[in-house]
């Protein structure tokens, strides 16, 4: 019998995550409050759930959550209608969603007063990275969690670390998009520079990745169209991972420094940036269109 796993979030990210433990042969069900996200899921011939109540039941043996703030893993594992007052004992609890650490250890320490395992999981990678299965994946728990979390960390990611105690899978995930947040506003510094110097950008854009300023802004994931296929810039930067989300994960960043006394200019520039992009109403362009701004007049292309 396969193993029964609900999943709940299912946008772009959750959506490919469970789509790919469903073709591991995994029994997979998935839940979203969104009607949208639940039709993609249907469509990608996932086993939709449109109560909550209706997918948490005592035969499964796993729950994946992938959500986009700590107030929504809260509200789904602790709040008056909470998972961990549906599962079974058995039942190992993941959480992918990118949250502040405090509540990632309070989740996971309800779980474990009564005796429920959980690992905080959060991945990298993109929606790219989502749909071929080559996330990396940060985990926080306990080594026996971590162990029996791993086969299925295996189908949707390639990459897979354990960085520590509870807490400490979303501590790494935000120092990473910390860098990378600060990493894509200087690749489009670097490609608007040489623009301005009349240089030709494709041509400047091989150089780098081939040289010491390599990123993976640069490599995988440019800021800029017509330098690598499949990217979101060559989509009119329809994320992929969003500008809201990119400033969600700063700020987060910026909140942690403050707590244990940590300097981080470079960073609460980038949160400055990025937060000011998304007022402006690009919150939900992709985190690369941040260059339209960097590179102001010097490009000759829209993002709307």
């Amino acid at each position: 019998m396969s193993q029964s796993i609900a999943f709940i979030g299912v946008g772009n990210m959750g959506c490919p995550m469970a789509e790919n433990l469903m073709k591991a042969g995994k029994s997979v069900k998935v839940f979203d409050v969104s009607k949208k996200m639940l039709e993609t899921a249907k469509d990608k011939n996932l086993k939709t759930i449109e109560n909550l109540d209706d997918l948490i039941t005592h035969d499964v043996e796993t729950v994946i959550t992938m959500l986009p703030e700590g107030k929504h893993s809260k509200e789904v594992y602790l709040g008056d209608n909470g998972i961990i007052n549906k599962v079974s004992k058995n039942c190992l609890l993941i959480d992918c969603s990118t949250i502040d650490i405090q509540t990632s250890i309070e989740i996971g320490k309800k779980a474990s007063e009564i005796g429920i395992e959980m690992i905080d999981a959060p991945v990298s990678g993109g929606v790219m990275g989502a749909q071929k299965a080559t996330l990396n994946i940060m985990v926080g728990g306990s080594k026996k969690a971590f162990e029996k979390a791993l086969p299925l960390l295996k189908i949707m990611g390639k990459n897979i670390f354990h960085a520590g105690d509870l807490g400490s899978g979303n501590g790494a995930k935000i120092c990473n998009n910390m860098a990378l947040g600060i990493a894509m506003i200087a690749a489009s510094e670097s490609l608007m520079l040489a623009k301005r110097l009349n240089i030709d950008i494709k041509k400047v854009h091989e150089i780098m990745k081939n040289a010491s300023g390599n990123s993976w802004p640069i490599s995988v994931y440019p800021p800029l169209p017509g330098l690598i296929d499949g990217t979101p810039s060559n989509n009119n930067y329809r994320p992929g991972f969003s500008a809201g989300m990119m400033n969600k994960d700063l700020k987060l960043a910026n909140d942690c420094a403050k707590s244990v006394n940590a300097e981080t200019p470079l960073g609460k520039m980038a949160l400055e940036i990025y937060d000011q992009f998304c007022k402006d109403g690009n919150d939900t362009k992709d985190f690369s269109a941040i260059s339209k701004v960097i590179g102001g007049s010097a490009w000759d292309y829209p993002i709307d």
